[in-house]
């Protein structure tokens, strides 16, 4: 068997498409020529349920950096099937200082999360206070996913309102955010819109997230288009 680094050259070489890359490389911008091969997200998500179950996955998972963003990708994906916690929060550890791009982040929905709410909260807390653009992405994508439902916690939107927005990529999480909450929790998030608690940009692109969502009904729409 091939040690997994060439095990993982070989499969991604194979996968590589082209005219993907061409596309891809519109959507993710700011990555560097070369490091981009051009995989689809179901090749990758196929090839990391194979490397995960490998005796010598953790030789990869401590291979930072990665030199590819297809390994990132993979690395992601892998994390977001572990399903022990606390193998979970160390590897996301390791893992956050190195992402580097909204796809990587986004896509990294670990499914050990629903096991571990207490500490995951206190873990979200940390990653918002992060100077790092994308841990603190993907610390209100945490909230988002895992405190607005059944486990709901009206704490964080006091704290995601509050966070600094002016790097774009945490702005646009917070849109998503408030968007996201008031699709499932209106009256609780409709006051942040009434009053404003959220920068302009992010203020706006909530409302036009959420006018855009089938989950508002039309007349929250109507009323939310007066408070642009």
């Amino acid at each position: 068997m091939d040690d997994i680094f060439a095990f993982i050259e070989k499969e991604l070489l194979a996968a590589k498409d082209e005219a993907y890359l061409k596309f891809q490389g519109s959507l993710i911008p700011g990555i560097e020529e070369g490091v981009m091969l051009g995989v689809r997200t179901p090749a990758l998500r196929s090839l990391a349920g194979k490397l995960k179950t490998r005796d010598d996955v953790d030789l990869f998972l401590n291979d930072l950096p990665h030199r590819h963003f297809e390994e990132n990708q993979l690395h992601a994906f892998i994390i977001s099937e572990m399903k022990d916690p606390a193998r979970c929060f160390e590897a996301l550890e390791t893992f956050l200082p190195f992402v580097d791009n909204w796809a990587t982040c986004d896509q990294m929905t670990p499914k050990a999360f629903k096991k571990a709410k207490p500490e995951l909260a206190e873990r979200i807390d940390n990653w918002l206070r992060s100077d790092h653009v994308f841990t603190r992405r993907f610390g209100i994508k945490a909230a988002m996913t895992e405190f607005l439902d059944k486990d709901f916690d009206p704490a964080y939107l006091e704290k995601i309102a509050n966070l600094d927005t002016s790097d774009y990529y945490v702005m646009m999480m917070v849109a998503w955010y408030f968007a996201t909450a008031l699709a499932k929790q209106y009256d609780a998030a409709i006051k942040y819109i009434e009053e404003r608690k959220l920068s302009a940009e992010a203020h706006r692109k909530a409302i036009q997230k959420a006018c855009e969502s089938f989950r508002i009904t039309e007349e929250q729409k109507r009323y939310l288009r007066t408070l642009k």
